[in-house]
């Protein structure tokens, strides 16, 4: 994988030559705090953050997308039809993206695109996407990646990792999207960077070693499902939670959504929305039951399936990259954390009896 040398005197000039040929998304600054926004031309990605407020999940899977309009209206010529509302699926760069954000797009993948059921909307937006990261030097004090099967360099998911040396970036080319994207830019692709990988791991190193939150998962996937399912430690972690639902909404690789149609007379157009299993109506039946009625059954509900049901299912690490988002976020600091390492000790046999 090739790695050259990007002058930061040329960073303008390349980043305006990508406007013909792509849609440009980075992080801009909204105060508080950046978040992934669309660049209008003359614009750069401010990449003076640590991470996000939101994941960039929602260029793929937005927070409330149209599908489709219908109309039943027989008066008129086209009556009984359904369209599809027309989307832009042009190509578009990410310029920025953390590692963990854009292995989470892997993790969601494995649910909307599968051999069984391909999410038309989700994967031809995933597909138009090109993913230029920018390695994180200093994690937040709340990220946990190097243990949940990431790392602040981490590469898989990524066209193109950038690497900020003070002076210049580094980047690493890592698929032919990736390629495609630095050609378009006109940045110098012919020279590669004198000892770059050296370069790149010494730092890789050295923001690994700034992570000093780990937390222990060898042990979920062995656990039996309904022994967890029963342990006594969901009252105590549910205790504080008021099902807010922001720990899905910032949440790279929460999926949950919701449809409903908007109707007015004999028209209307369904729409796609986030949700979230930590809300009262999420399980709700048209019966009126609902087998997740109280609260300590959707707090349970939340990390079952990241930790436990996930991990049975794919065999292949638990459904988290830990961005830290959720835990510096929640209102009532409940631990994504804490709660894998309960997961991952819990004994039955070592539970007092009722």
């Amino acid at each position: 994988m090739k790695i050259f040398k990007v002058d930061k005197q040329d960073w303008v000039a390349g980043v305006e030559k990508l406007f013909t040929a792509y849609r440009l998304v980075g992080p801009v600054n909204e105060g508080q705090f950046h978040n992934f926004k669309k660049l209008n031309k003359g614009e750069l990605p401010d990449f003076n953050f640590l991470n996000t407020r939101l994941s960039a999940k929602s260029l793929v899977h937005s927070q409330t997308e149209a599908m489709f309009e219908y109309s039943l209206d027989e008066n008129k010529e086209n009556h009984h039809i359904m369209v599809d509302v027309k989307k832009d699926y042009s190509s578009q760069a990410v310029i920025g993206i953390r590692p963990c954000d854009a292995k989470a797009f892997l993790l969601v993948k494995r649910n909307f695109d599968t051999s069984q059921y391909r999410d038309p909307y989700w994967i031809r937006a995933y597909e138009s996407l090109t993913l230029v990261g920018l390695a994180c030097h200093n994690p937040c004090s709340s990220c946990f990646c190097t243990t949940s099967g990431c790392g602040p360099f981490h590469e898989e998911g990524l066209d193109v990792l950038l690497v900020d040396t003070d002076d210049y970036y580094l980047a690493k080319i890592l698929t032919d999207k990736g390629k495609n994207f630095l050609i378009a830019s006109g940045w110098d692709t012919e020279t590669d960077a004198d000892g770059g990988d050296q370069k790149i791991e010494i730092m890789k190193k050295a923001a690994e070693e700034k992570i000093t939150v780990l937390i222990n998962t060898d042990k979920l996937k062995a656990k039996e499902t309904i022994a967890l399912y029963d342990a006594e430690f969901w009252e105590e972690v549910a205790f504080s939670c008021i099902n807010c639902g922001t720990c899905t909404y910032v949440c790279p690789t929460c999926w949950c959504f919701d449809i409903q149609d908007e109707t007015r007379g004999k028209s209307g157009i369904r729409m796609r929305n986030w949700d979230s299993c930590m809300f009262p109506l999420f399980t709700l039946h048209g019966s009126g039951h609902n087998p997740r009625g109280k609260k300590v059954q959707r707090v349970r509900q939340r990390f079952m399936h990241k930790l436990k049901y996930y991990v049975e299912k794919y065999d292949n690490g638990i459904q988290c990259v830990g961005c830290g988002r959720c835990v510096n976020l929640c209102p009532v600091n409940i631990d994504i954390r804490r709660v894998c390492e309960l997961m991952n000790a819990y004994d039955p046999q070592l539970e007092c009896p009722a």
